[in-house]
């Protein structure tokens, strides 16, 4: 396995629009970052991964993007992010872009004279004519991620077009070759710019099995079968792969429904590499019935099986990626972990994870331990996938009401969107005007400059453990992964090895509930140093709950 700078990164994520404000008009922007870029240095990271940062309407929060070649004026100009690019490699941090082309904004000049019939535009969309007597029929039963049917017609070329996701999201057709040609200069206008590599979204769906057919007849993602994979998904994967030859970038492709056995066909090092690492999103089922609305509560027993399975396949041919929370994802803590017990449950899920092999990452907020936010009722939401998945349920006839609002609470994309929490004074220091969203109220106890000043606190804890994931690189980063009392649905313990020697033992009681300490003891070494963990001094007869630890024998 080849060891690359890449590989031992620590990413921060910034959904700019909720990280901070810097002009004062509710929503977060380019100078809001300029000035956190201290702080986020100090968390121990090597680089920043921004969500869409493009021009939008903003009909999915900067997925639907209107121009890839400018800044979103909410956000600021391109002079501010130069400003954030130099600021930021001057710290010795890294900037990761969002590439989203799968699918554009119709408000793109692209689709606008796509849906004009401009020759040059023509096919840059996927459009087809409608079925039946009166043409309009859509052309076939294909359903969006976003439910409803993935076809919307246009009157103006009267035509229907493909849209995998919302109405005002139009796929691409990757099979233009001018598309193509778009996307990787595309690529190369922020690679010659100094950014450091995308993360590529929905990347493996840009591909559409040729007639389009039907698709097998289930409520949400009918057609998923003729598109994820599609056919010539690995060769435009390999083509866009050639643009990066020219730069020490890096590609990581956002794919959902992936399996370790379909992400060695994209990942797997050799001449025929198509991405350096994929999001996959297994683990992240783990307190739920498929997607995050039918929650079932939290099993370790099926996060531990994701991850093993993920650290095992993967070693010695390809990487992994390791995290626990992003834009699209509730709040970890509120999922896995005890909001009662916020602060131990937040550093046990910090542990189990973090020593993973695999590039690391942290989604803002994450490392002050923000929660899930109370909502009321459907007027405190603003999320599409949200209201998508409340229209679904209502469909089934399965869920009352009330249930139904538990469900989307629990799960909706917006609990990871609210505003980051910097001080317990107005708008929890996120804005000096009125924020574009709800601040959790528990922000007062909740806040970065609280955990600052606590020895103890979370903050301090993830910077501790990003710091020895570093030193001890050999075993946390490319060890190879042993597991022990993989049948325990309390506590999980694993081994990392490294090639040097080096060993690292993880053991944490991920329960509320104090369990016993011998599946640890009979594992641990004695003599083995503690390096860390959930509470002070070292491990007992008994686990507590949430206790966790990591040690080290060296070689």
């Amino acid at each position: 396995m080849q060891k690359t700078w890449f590989r031992e990164l620590s990413v921060y994520q910034i959904w700019p629009r909720s990280f901070c404000d810097g002009n004062g008009d509710g929503i977060g922007d380019l100078k809001g970052v300029l000035g956190k870029l201290d702080y986020i240095k100090s968390l121990g990271v090597d680089a920043i991964w921004f969500s869409p940062l493009y021009a939008s309407p903003q009909k999915d929060y900067g997925y639907d993007i209107s121009d890839y070649r400018a800044i979103n004026p909410e956000y600021g100009t391109m002079e501010d992010f130069k400003a954030v690019l130099a600021g930021a490699h001057a710290r010795g941090l890294k900037v990761v872009m969002d590439l989203v082309i799968n699918h554009t904004s119709d408000q793109h000049e692209w689709f606008k004279k796509s849906a004009a019939g401009d020759p040059k535009y023509k096919d840059y969309y996927i459009w087809r004519p409608g079925k039946g007597k009166d043409g309009k029929r859509p052309p076939n039963n294909w359903q969006a991620t976003f439910p409803g049917p993935a076809w919307q017609w246009n009157e103006e070329r009267g035509e229907y077009y493909l849209h995998l996701f919302a109405v005002e999201q139009p796929d691409l057709n990757h099979d233009n070759p001018a598309v193509r040609e778009e996307v990787k200069s595309i690529m190369r206008f922020w690679l010659d710019m100094g950014v450091d590599g995308f993360r590529e979204d929905v990347i493996t769906y840009i591909s559409k099995r040729e007639g389009l057919p039907n698709g097998f007849p289930v409520p949400v993602m009918c057609g998923q079968e003729h598109y994820s994979p599609g056919p010539n998904i690995h060769k435009y994967l390999l083509e866009y792969r050639q643009v990066l030859k020219d730069y020490d970038a890096f590609q990581l492709g956002e794919a959902p429904m992936m399996t370790p056995k379909n992400a060695l066909k994209y990942i797997k090092e050799g001449e025929d590499q198509q991405l350096d690492m994929m999001f996959q999103f297994q683990h992240m089922s783990a307190d739920c019935f498929v997607i995050s609305y039918l929650p079932t509560g939290f099993s370790l027993r099926k996060l531990k099986k994701v991850f093993r399975r993920w650290q095992k396949k993967m070693y010695g041919v390809a990487w992994n990626t390791n995290y626990m929370e992003n834009h699209d994802q509730p709040r970890v803590i509120s999922r896995y972990g005890s909001e009662k017990m916020r602060t131990e449950s937040g550093k046990a899920i910090a542990t189990i994870y973090t020593f993973l092999s695999g590039t690391h990452f942290v989604y803002q907020g994450q490392e002050i331990g923000m929660l899930n936010y109370p909502f009321k009722d459907w007027s405190d939401i603003v999320d599409v996938a949200s209201f998508c998945a409340k229209d679904l349920m209502e469909k089934t006839h399965l869920f009352s009401a009330k249930r139904i609002f538990r469900n989307c609470a629990y799960a909706s994309r917006d609990n990871a969107r609210t505003p980051v929490q910097w001080n317990a004074e107005e708008n929890a220091g996120f804005t000096t005007g009125t924020p574009w969203f709800h601040v959790n109220p528990n922000y007062k106890e909740i806040n970065v400059a609280a955990e600052e000043s606590d020895p103890n606190s979370l903050l301090n804890y993830y910077r501790k453990i990003i710091a020895l994931r570093k030193q001890y690189k050999e075993a946390a980063i490319y060890g190879k992964y042993k597991e022990y009392a993989k049948c325990n649905g309390k506590v999980y313990i694993y081994e990392k090895i490294g090639d040097d020697g080096t060993r690292l033992f993880v053991a944490a009681n991920m329960s509320g509930k104090t369990v016993s300490a011998a599946p640890v003891k009979r594992v641990v070494p004695k003599g083995a140093k503690r390096l860390a963990g959930t509470y002070d001094g070292s491990l007992a007869g008994r686990m507590r709950p949430y206790e966790a630890h990591i040690f080290l024998v060296e070689k």
